[in-house]
């Protein structure tokens, strides 16, 4: 071991300087606390930020480039230059040795309050519904890697000699490396944006398997430590943390749960609760310190037994989250990386420790890596799937850049040991992210030849259709739209529904398959209105309608992955969307926007499997069963694929004597359509004649000559005006120019309901006609996985 260094510094310290300027001040300021404090953090973030710029050009995530800061300002880097320049000056005034200690201070609080929200955000109930694959893949790449190194510390021990202290370095190295923690993994995955993808879900339940035995492993190799030093307190240290774990689930967290039901609904949390969590956080830190355990273990404990999800759960993570992520955890990660000194005379112990040490985690990495590979494959997985989890199962982050950091200065392990781990952190972060980039694309099995759309559906078929809920009021208006779609026991509908609801407070999606005849409130209380209207509305259309109902919780930028997905499963040909915006259904006024739905729809009309609708809400769906007045529906058609969708869609509507269609034909003035594409006129001219013939339903037709765009806006604008009708149904689309639109997508406000659809939903219009935007499937070319 190095000895250790003895530093004077003065005390009590001096905190706060009189200013920069002030003469009178006779000690320089770097001598002052706060001011060097605030400089350190500045500047780290600055080179952080600086690199984090250059490295994301090649995919690599923010974790690398916070680890690639921490050596450009440590020793390997400006402070070895600076060092060895001509004027022979130190970077002691930036990082001097009398702050350091105040500086990790406030970095390793930092990575306990990260604990302290993982713990917060992790269901470990969850494990208990894990499938065979995560639960095999977890214990797998956790058991594997175990035995492997043990048996190879075992022959090296008797091989090499080993002395007791640098078996037990090695039994530390093999008890951290052999991890997959899920907060290394979740935090991959959502840099790389896969997080809701299957792979994703796979890796981070399995992560979550391995991280159950992580804990007790981690502090069982800390008590193998204390107890080579000192047999006689590991026993006592064990009785406070089970002492302490106790009290947490029968104290602390019926008093978290006293603080919910004091908060009203709708309403966050008291910030003197929150202070008195945040006090019990880093109190538990010292608990766990006293037990000869890492500090983060009783943060972690504490966070578990927070109650999940608002008001409690999402408020400690919308307060702290973006501190801890932003400010923190840079500060840490850099600062532990600053460690990292390079010896210039290595002993001869240490230089054994560190050869022992590469043979072992090289011997890990290939046990753990074989291991990822052997449940994925026997279970017929894709082999370039199975290698890409195989990497984000070997992959490391900052768990153990923090168990290294600590045991290093904690002398556990020698600063050889600790430099060779910290580079392999480094290896990681900077080859498994384009890797993984480079072998896994989830958006290439939405990718295909075959025909998902309304249009290659059988006239009579079974309409399959996955129905969004993002919203409470977005329920009755697809209930109605669904019910003006005249399902039959002859035409059926097959009818999927998925209750978005965001991710808050909680880091692993969920994804809930209900079962509606065994359906149980207690269990699914967030989708309970949405699977009790939706089983009413298949009792009414007895043996016309079959419904199954789906929740799944996933942040709001992930969502587009659980719809599209969900569509290809179940082999939908339309997926129906809300409109982001809600409409005031007494005078038509926009109630409120969100724009995290418009998100969603952008994604979800670029990556859909099948044909996607957007529904614009103004009201005025009503069911028709219950309607005493005819249900007058629409259709304003250019031309083009996606109106000869929407017109499709709209056929089978007017089966019901109830609804009457209109077909509102916008041709150019000029009657030459068929110059601009001869095939496309053709294919128009055939969907639109049995609309001319009026050989079904309640069928109008409308032909009206417009010259530009300016005449198509006056013919809708008259009407909306007019107001007669209860639904349009239009195409998108998606870039199709014509003479009859020209100059009007400059002025549309939401491209993604294509021209005529964007001007039916302006807020300019006082009208109640609500809108049905559809595209039809977009074809794209499929590569071999």
């Amino acid at each position: 071991m190095t000895d250790p260094v003895t530093i004077c510094t003065v005390f009590p310290p001096h905190v706060n300087s009189l200013g920069l300027w002030n003469k009178s001040d006779s000690w320089p300021v770097h001598n002052y606390t706060l001011p060097i404090l605030e400089f350190e953090i500045t500047l780290i973030y600055v080179v952080t930020q600086l690199t984090h710029l250059f490295l994301k050009l090649f995919g690599l995530p923010v974790f690398a480039a916070q680890l690639l800061a921490g050596l450009l300002l440590g020793d390997l880097g400006l402070d070895r230059v600076v060092r060895h320049s001509s004027r022979g000056f130190s970077l002691n005034p930036i990082f001097p040795f009398a702050n350091q200690e105040v500086l990790n201070i406030i970095s390793l609080s930092g990575y306990t309050l990260f604990t302290f929200l993982f713990g917060v955000k992790m269901d470990v109930g969850l494990v208990y519904k894990t499938g065979r694959k995560a639960i095999y893949t977890g214990a797998l790449t956790l058991i594997v890697p175990l035995i492997a190194a043990t048996a190879t510390l075992l022959i090296l021990t008797f091989q090499w000699s080993l002395q007791a202290d640098e078996i037990v370095q090695l039994l530390f190295i093999t008890s951290m490396h052999s991890l997959s923690p899920s907060p290394v993994i979740h935090c991959l995955l959502t840099e790389l944006r896969i997080l809701n993808s299957e792979l994703g879900r796979l890796a981070l339940s399995s992560a979550l398997v391995s991280d159950l035995s992580s804990i007790l492993l981690t502090g069982v190799s800390t008590l193998m430590t204390v107890m080579q030093r000192d047999p006689d307190k590991p026993l006592i240290d064990l009785t406070v943390m089970i002492v302490f774990t106790l009290f947490v689930y029968y104290v602390c967290r019926p008093v978290m749960l006293w603080m919910v039901r004091k908060t009203p609904e709708g309403k966050s949390v008291k910030d003197s609760y929150i202070l008195i969590i945040l006090l019990a956080v880093f109190g538990s830190g010292l608990i766990s310190h006293a037990a000869r355990l890492s500090i983060v273990v009783g943060p972690l404990i504490l966070g578990l037994a927070v109650p999940d999800g608002p008001p409690l759960g999402a408020t400690l993570v919308r307060k702290l989250d973006f501190m801890v992520n932003r400010v923190f955890m840079p500060v840490f990660v850099t600062t532990s990386m600053m460690r990292v000194v390079v010896q210039q005379e290595v002993p001869d112990g240490d230089q054994t420790a560190v050869r022992a040490t590469a043979i072992i985690t090289l011997v890990i990495f290939l046990s753990k890596f074989v291991a990822s590979l052997v449940t994925p494959l026997c279970c017929k997985m894709p082999l370039k799937r199975a290698v890409t989890l195989a990497l984000v199962m070997t992959s490391k982050g900052v768990v153990e850049v923090a168990g290294y950091t600590i045991a290093r200065d904690t002398w556990i392990i020698v600063h050889g040991v600790f430099n060779y781990m910290m580079f392999t952190v480094v290896f990681s972060a900077i080859v498994v992210p384009p890797l993984v980039m480079l072998l896994y694309d989830p958006k290439i099995k939405y990718a295909g030849y075959q025909q998902r759309n309304l249009m290659n559906d059988k006239p009579n078929s079974d309409l399959r259709i996955l129905a969004c809920i993002n919203r409470a009021d977005n329920t009755p208006a697809i209930i109605n739209l669904l019910d003006a779609a005249c399902p039959t026991r002859e035409c059926s509908i097959t009818l999927y529904v998925l209750h978005l609801i965001e991710l808050v407070a909680r880091s692993m999606p969920v994804f809930i398959a209900h079962d509606i005849h065994k359906w149980d409130l207690s269990n699914y209380s967030y989708s309970d209105n949405v699977i009790r209207s939706f089983t009413q509305f298949m009792r009414d259309n007895d043996g016309a309608v079959s419904v199954n109902v789906f929740t799944a919780v996933s942040p709001p930028q992930y969502m587009y992955d659980d719809i599209c997905t969900l569509a290809l499963d179940k082999d939908t040909s339309l997926i129906i969307l809300p409109f982001h915006r809600k409409w005031s259904t007494s005078d038509g006024s926009i109630e409120s926007e969100n724009q995290n739905v418009r998100d969603l729809n952008r994604r979800v009309l670029k990556t859909a499997p099948c044909s996607v609708a957007i529904l614009v809400n103004r009201g005025h769906i009503r069911c028709t069963n219950s309607s005493a007045e005819g249900y007058r529906v629409a259709v304003v058609f250019l031309g083009g694929k996606d109106d000869r969708e929407a017109l499709t869609f709209a056929k089978r509507m007017v089966k019901d004597a109830c609804i009457s269609l209109t077909v509102i034909h916008l041709v150019d003035a000029s009657d030459h359509e068929e110059s601009h594409n001869k095939w496309e006129w053709v294919q128009d001219n055939e969907m639109l004649k049995e609309v001319k013939q009026k050989s079904i339903g309640y069928v109008s037709y409308v032909k009206e000559n417009v010259q530009d765009g300016t005449r198509t806006t006056r013919k809708i604008r008259s009407l909306m005006d007019d107001d007669e009708y209860d639904l349009f149904i239009v195409g998108r689309r998606y870039k199709v120019k014509s003479p009859q639109t020209l100059g009007l997508e400059d002025w549309s406000e939401f491209p993604e309901l294509g021209v005529i659809g964007d001007m039916l939903s302006s807020a300019e219009f006082r009208c109640k006609s609500s809108v049905l935007v559809i595209q039809q499937q977009q074809q794209r070319r499929r590569w071999r996985d």
